[in-house]
């Protein structure tokens, strides 16, 4: 007879029960905004189209490692991780993204609102992660690494600063 693990040692399982949605809320966005980053790696033209172009393969890289890393924890939680495209598309809450082929500028200031709208769920899943600090880590973790990755869509959007007399 198999057994069924239901949380791991120290975490009750109501607390497992209450971490496994807010991960996979956060598994639903990793991988939209990895369809999303590879979508725009796809449809990106103009100036700096080469530097944008391989930018955004490293952070598809780096989310395909996040959404894997979300998936493996509800799993070590006794939880079982959704990544069906139909359930993505019925469980998320944000529109779809609005851009085809466009300019780099185009993309990456809607680029921008996308990582805004994953970093402000992301902080708040870290809140609400408090009882396990395990998923709480793994959680800030990634979060700092999608401000990082805006930073690097920001640094291609900021004007030069005038110099100062």
């Amino acid at each position: 007879m198999a057994t069924t693990y239901q949380t791991v040692p120290g975490l009750e399982v109501s607390d497992s029960l209450t971490l496994q949605p807010i991960l996979q809320s956060r598994l639903t966005g990793v991988i939209d905004l990895q369809l999303t980053l590879k979508h725009v790696h796809w449809n990106v033209i103009g100036p700096d189209f080469i530097a944008v172009h391989e930018m955004l393969d490293e952070h598809v890289g780096a989310v395909r490692e996040m959404s894997d890393e979300l998936a493996e924890r509800i799993r070590t939680l006794g939880g079982e991780p959704v990544g069906t495209p139909g359930h993505l598309v019925q469980s998320r809450d944000w529109k779809d993204y609005p851009l085809g082929r466009a300019l780099v500028t185009e993309h990456l200031e809607a680029l921008d609102r996308v990582y805004n709208g994953i970093v402000v769920d992301h902080r708040k899943a870290i809140e609400a992660t408090s009882s396990d600090p395990v998923s709480q880590d793994m959680l800030t973790g990634q979060t700092a690494k999608l401000e990082l990755f805006q930073w690097f869509v920001r640094s291609f959007l900021e004007s030069r600063p005038t110099p100062q007399a």
